[in-house]
């Protein structure tokens, strides 16, 4: 077990989560998947209570700990993206897999776990400052999924 591991709060779907992130993430895997030794307050004993994953290299763990706790966008993941096409396939990935568009490149799964699918070209923009930096954060600021070209016609002005 890693160091520092970010773990993950499900109702009862880390296992499915993880597999769905792990098909659509490269140097993404799970890994083991653990199951409870006995009943708890919202699973039986034999039911998948952690799994072991890793989400572009990130190591987590996804906890089936029941409806109590909810996610909202106090957590995301951030995944930088090369190109438009890049952006699209993370971007469409998660929200036509029941997910939904959020604004500012955000996105949610269906597990309710937030996203950011920022391509490279957007954060270049913001982190280089004063005008262009400004143009291309009022761009940003309008749109859902991340626009490349619009971000990138922003920063010429």
């Amino acid at each position: 077990m890693e160091k520092n591991t970010i773990c993950v709060w499900y109702d009862k779907d880390a296992e499915a989560a993880a597999r769905f992130y792990a098909q659509t993430f490269p140097n993404s895997a799970v890994g083991a998947v653990h199951h409870a030794p006995g009943d708890y307050p919202d699973g039986k004993q034999g039911a998948v209570l952690v799994v072991e994953f890793t989400v572009a290299g990130i190591p987590c763990i996804g906890l089936n700990g029941g409806p109590q706790i909810k996610h909202n966008e106090a957590f995301s993941f951030q995944i930088s993206t090369e190109d438009q096409e890049e952006t699209d396939r993370y971007w469409n990935a998660i929200v036509d897999n029941g997910g939904e568009e959020s604004a500012c490149g955000w996105c949610k799964d269906k597990w309710g776990v937030s996203w950011q699918i920022t391509p490279r070209v957007l954060m270049e923009a913001i982190t280089a400052g004063g005008p262009e930096a400004k143009r291309a954060f009022d761009a940003m600021m309008d749109m859902k999924k991340i626009d490349v070209a619009a971000i990138e016609a922003a920063r010429r002005g």
